[in-house]
């Protein structure tokens, strides 16, 4: 290669890191290609265009000239940490991870490396070796906020509650910025699901501080999911919702307006990671597999692969084309949309984790709905409604929500008739009293409060044959309920525990309840809906935000409204009450099994023609230019 191309090369290399300074990501990619082009076996020039890529926003070009590099370098550092990059960008954890692992064991391995492999081993969920990756990097820097953070992360997936909380208590007093924000919010979370109740109020109070004071204008990694199961405003909510709305989708300009739509049925695109054996496919394929054909185009777009589960199989089966769109980036998720000239696009996930709505913001679709998996509004003013009923979304709630709310007439809740409903195993299989009354609470138990037990205990000292059936959803929340429901005056032999199992297994046991008592203000969604399923009526108190009216909803839908109590001293007296009377209840329970597939609930063929009704309504709108607004029901 003669000295004259070499120059050349230098100097499109200098201009390029000109550009990179200067950030003109694309003119910066223009000079590293011509340099690379000129003196091809530089491995450090295929590096710097896909440097240059990432930063500009093709992760998927940067990955081919990343790899480039490593072939012609494989012991060179940069080379490597720069590929898992952009592999992580394309969410291809398990090839991040193992690209890292890979380096040549003689390769520095600084702070940032061992950071960056315990991300990569985390997401991948090889959690053993992520927390090894994480020690590694706190031997360098013990006090890095993140590391902590995300080690609370992996002991909360491997359902280590106590642990999490220490690291994400530890990640909060580290940092006075987005990590504390991050950290407090499932401090407070996990604090919850262990019932570690000793910090939970100065915690809370701390992390509706940050709320109040988080930056408007760039938004705030608050996690929305954590005020859930707080006694938070629905004001609070939806700030907490535009905040974390705001600092996700900041640098997203959306697509201009769709020109002429193509003709045929109404095309929608369902969005979510939940198409699997999860709460939401379970809940809406019996939905998906009814609809009118003649009108309807679905499309499944799934951020989290395929699987083979029987849910995942079904609800593949049940529309046209099923998207695997795991290792695109957002834009190329909304491009795609658009390109199939999508008309409604309906987010599944909101503020829920390894949530993708985000892309939304592009506006790929005229018309974009919030639908069944987060119970509270988004705060983005790029999804058009919020698919409620009027007792979960009544229409003088609409201030609560930055969308419109969209009612169904019913319940907002779809369910699948063809669910098992096995037949129940005797009590004493499941370590029950044969005559006493089961109350009975399987919710998870960040859902539970100090004061619900106040409120338990008091149903526990009036009816004397009662017994508490409850979740043991991990080690340490057993024994602190158990500790707490003893402080209160329960008897430990009336307190009574359950396992998870699988789904058919638990409708069958849950068939030996006699009542459900419900938690504010996060109430059983999924878990009520089962429970009714099984014979068994749920006993709630209505409150002022979307979680925690979904148990009204379901009772209403199920023709109980009376079940959905006035307030807390109502709830208690009637829980009281029905269990004092046997009869009364045998005689619910009765109702609900002779008419289960009468009831509006569990008429799937109906919920899908009114939810097609209400699609065609949205969609009617749009095509007539008129602005989205409140679609109230209409019986």
């Amino acid at each position: 290669m003669s000295n004259a191309t070499l120059q050349r090369a230098e100097r499109h290399l200098q201009a390029g890191k000109k550009a990179l300074q200067a950030r003109h990501w694309l003119q910066a990619c223009t000079e590293f290609e011509q340099a690379a082009s000129l003196h091809p076996g530089n491995p450090r020039l295929w590096l710097q265009l896909a440097g240059a890529l990432a930063k500009a926003g093709y992760p998927e070009r940067a990955i081919d000239h990343a790899q480039r590099a490593v072939r012609m370098a494989p012991k060179d550092d940069m080379a490597r940490r720069l590929l898992a990059e952009c592999l992580m960008k394309m969410n291809r954890h398990a090839e991040a991870a193992q690209v890292l692992d890979e380096q040549d064991a003689e390769a520095p391995r600084d702070f940032a490396w061992h950071d960056l492999h315990a991300t990569a081993l985390f997401q991948c969920k090889r959690f053993n070796d992520a927390i090894q990756a994480s020690f590694a990097a706190l031997s360098i820097k013990m006090d890095a906020p993140m590391v902590h953070y995300r080690l609370g992360l992996i002991f909360k997936d491997m359902n280590m509650a106590k642990e999490s909380v220490e690291c994400f208590r530890t990640a909060s007093l580290l940092d006075t910025g987005s990590v504390r924000a991050l950290a407090l919010s499932l401090l407070v979370h996990e604090g919850r699901q262990c019932c570690e109740w000793s910090q939970i109020e100065d915690d809370t109070v701390q992390l509706l501080a940050a709320l109040d004071s988080a930056d408007t204008s760039t938004g705030e990694q608050l996690s929305p999911f954590a005020l859930l199961a707080v006694d938070a405003s629905p004001a609070q909510q939806r700030r907490i919702g535009e905040l974390r709305t705001r600092q996700l989708t900041r640098h997203i300009k959306p697509f201009d307006k769709r020109g002429a739509r193509q003709p045929g049925p109404i095309r929608v695109a369902y969005l979510s990671g939940d198409f699997h054996h999860h709460a939401t496919a379970v809940l809406m394929t019996q939905m998906l597999e009814q609809r009118d054909t003649s009108r309807f185009e679905v499309h499944l777009f799934s951020h989290n692969g395929d699987d083979s589960s029987a849910t995942g199989t079904r609800v593949r089966a049940a529309c046209e084309q099923f998207h695997d769109v795991t290792h695109l980036t957002s834009e190329a998720i909304a491009r795609r949309m658009r390109e199939l000239d999508i008309d409604i696009a309906v987010d599944l996930k909101g503020h829920t984790r390894n949530s993708r709505f985000d892309l939304l913001a592009f506006r790929p679709a005229p018309v974009q709905v919030a639908f069944l998996g987060y119970p509270a509004t988004s705060g983005a003013d790029f999804l058009d409604y919020i698919v409620g009923d009027p007792v979960v979304t009544p229409i003088e709630h609409a201030g609560h929500y930055t969308e419109c709310i969209a009612q169904m007439p019913h319940s907002y809740q779809p369910n699948d008739r063809h669910r098992a409903l096995p037949p129940a195993p005797s009590r004493a299989s499941l370590g029950l009293p044969e005559d006493a009354v089961v109350l009975c609470c399987f919710n998870q138990t960040y859902k539970i409060s100090p004061h619900m037990l106040d409120l338990w205990a008091r149903v526990m000292a009036g009816a004397p044959t009662a017994v508490l059936w409850l979740l043991a959803w991990n080690p340490t929340a057993k024994a602190n309920l158990n500790r707490e429901l003893v402080a209160r005056g329960v008897p430990p032999e009336r307190i009574f525990w359950a396992g998870t199992k699988q789904m058919n297994d638990h409708i069958a046991r849950l068939r030996q309840a006699d009542l459900f008592l419900d938690t504010w203000p996060c109430n059983a969604h999924t878990t009520a809906s089962e429970a009714l399923w099984a014979g068994v009526p749920v006993l709630t108190v209505p409150g002022a935000t979307y979680a925690s009216r979904v148990a009204a909803s379901l009772v209403t839908a199920c023709g109980l409204p009376d079940l959905a109590a006035g307030d807390e001293d109502s709830y208690v007296a009637l829980a009281t009450a029905l269990a004092n009377e046997p009869e009364t209840l045998s005689g619910l329970s009765e109702y609900l099994e002779q008419h289960r597939l009468e009831l509006p609930l569990f008429d799937s063929a109906r919920y899908t023609r009114d939810f097609e009704a209400m699609l065609v309504r949205m969609f009617e709108r749009e095509q007539a230019g008129e602005a989205p607004t409140a679609l109230l029901a209409s019986r």
